[in-house]
């Protein structure tokens, strides 16, 4: 089938002002303006939400104006079918070779390995590049590392049934995004994200522990475990509030540029514990607070090269994490079997971790799948906010008597809002 005739439209206008389109000044928001919105139009969907849904059904979200060149945070677009994301779309302006600089395509795979997504999409409009989100980024990659589809603009013409029949809505919708994603996936040289990240805390807890019972002589089993957690946990939050723009970015990475690490990352959690009035950071005594406070971590010893390590590992481009797209059900799934092992102190005070006693019987962590907390979470809660109005529903309690890592309250309080 030949291609539209708001394309041939669209590339003439591109090739007639080249030169224009080249030059520094011109930038990435008239571009996508100007063609990238156009040109996802042209494959039907619905952009600007002209329909004009809620932000949480709309079709594409738009994240360019949360993102600095230099950061990785959001993708510029994310296109979605009813609430499920199908893929991500990055943006440069013309200027940019994304042929041969590999810095943009490790943006964008970080979006798309994070979040699970088996493609995603670079494009300038005079080049469009389809990555598979497989493959784990790595700062030594090439542009081409993971690419799978690299099509110039000149070429859309005669490409352009094969773009259609992926990336179309229609096509989505029909399944041939997904037989696409299938058909080209390979078991070589991928890794999933949550298989990485358990494997980089479960480093960062045996780091820790061993210099924690090193320089704490006084910790007794139960007090280490307790301290590496919080310490562990602490870190993560903050780091993911950073690329969510609720803490200021680089704090971690700029505390650790310098010496006694530990005591000014204790002044970022005694921060916190006034913003956030939360159990994770709970310092002071307060009369009108439930809880033990915590007076342990505030007087620990821990070495910077051991800190240092952690936070060089959480920012760009040493990270292939992208933590602003990082979904709930994955750091649940994560934690769930972290928490399985624990720490065990020696005779001689070092720290060995081991899988826990009940770990061990049960033959490993078993974490619920997301569609069966969703299908659980819509059979129960749903029926019972059926023609409630606001007001009902704000009285309306929850309980999870067995929260593991709070998937079906983050489901539950995530059907709430909507």
């Amino acid at each position: 089938m030949a291609a539209p005739e708001k394309i041939l439209q669209l590339l003439e206008r591109f090739g007639m002002f080249y030169d224009q389109l080249h030059s520094p000044d011109y930038n990435e928001t008239e571009l996508r303006n100007e063609y990238v919105n156009p040109f996802f139009e042209i494959l039907g969907w619905d952009v600007i939400n002209k329909q004009g849904y809620s932000q949480a059904y709309r079709e594409v979200i738009h994240e360019a104006k949360l993102k600095r060149d230099d950061s990785t945070k959001h993708p510029d677009y994310a296109f979605r079918i009813g609430r499920e994301t199908k893929f991500f779309v990055e943006t440069k302006k013309p200027a940019v070779n994304i042929n041969k600089n590999p810095n943009p395509a490790l943006q964008l795979r970080s979006y798309i390995w994070t979040s699970k997504l088996p493609l995603g999409i670079l494009t300038d409009f005079e080049e469009f590049a389809v990555y598979d989100g497989r493959f784990k980024p790595n700062k030594s990659d090439k542009a081409s590392t993971a690419r799978i589809l690299y099509i110039k603009y000149n070429e859309y013409p005669e490409k352009w049934d094969k773009i259609e029949s992926i990336f179309a809505k229609e096509s989505i919708l029909k399944g041939s995004f997904d037989e696409y994603a299938e058909k080209t996936k390979t078991k070589k040289g991928t890794t999933e994200v949550d298989d990485e990240f358990l494997k980089e805390i479960s480093r960062w807890r045996e780091i820790l522990a061993r210099n924690i019972a090193l320089r704490n002589k006084k910790l007794s089993t139960r007090e280490l475990n307790w301290v590496v957690q919080k310490t562990i946990d602490r870190i993560i939050f903050l780091r993911i509030t950073e690329d969510r723009e609720i803490e200021e970015e680089f704090q971690l990475q700029k505390i650790a540029e310098g010496k006694n690490v530990y005591q000014r990352l204790r002044r970022i959690f005694l921060s916190a514990d006034d913003k956030y009035n939360s159990g994770l950071f709970h310092f002071r005594k307060e009369p009108d607070r439930e809880g033990m406070h915590d007076e342990l971590s505030l007087n620990l010893s821990i070495d910077d090269n051991i800190l240092k390590d952690i936070t060089k590992n959480l920012y760009y481009p040493d990270s292939p994490y992208a933590f602003a797209v990082m979904p709930a059900d994955i750091l649940g799934q994560v934690y769930e079997q972290f928490l399985g092992k624990v720490i065990r102190l020696t005779p001689s005070h070092q720290a060995k971790v081991e899988d826990k006693p009940e770990v061990k019987k049960a033959g490993g962590v078993y974490y619920t799948p997301t569609y069966i907390v969703d299908y659980i979470v819509k059979n129960t809660l749903g029926k019972i906010l059926k023609d409630k109005n606001p007001d009902e529903v704000s009285k309306i309690k929850i309980l999870d008597p067995a929260c593991g890592s709070g998937s079906f309250l983050i489901v539950a309080y995530q059907l709430l809002l909507d």
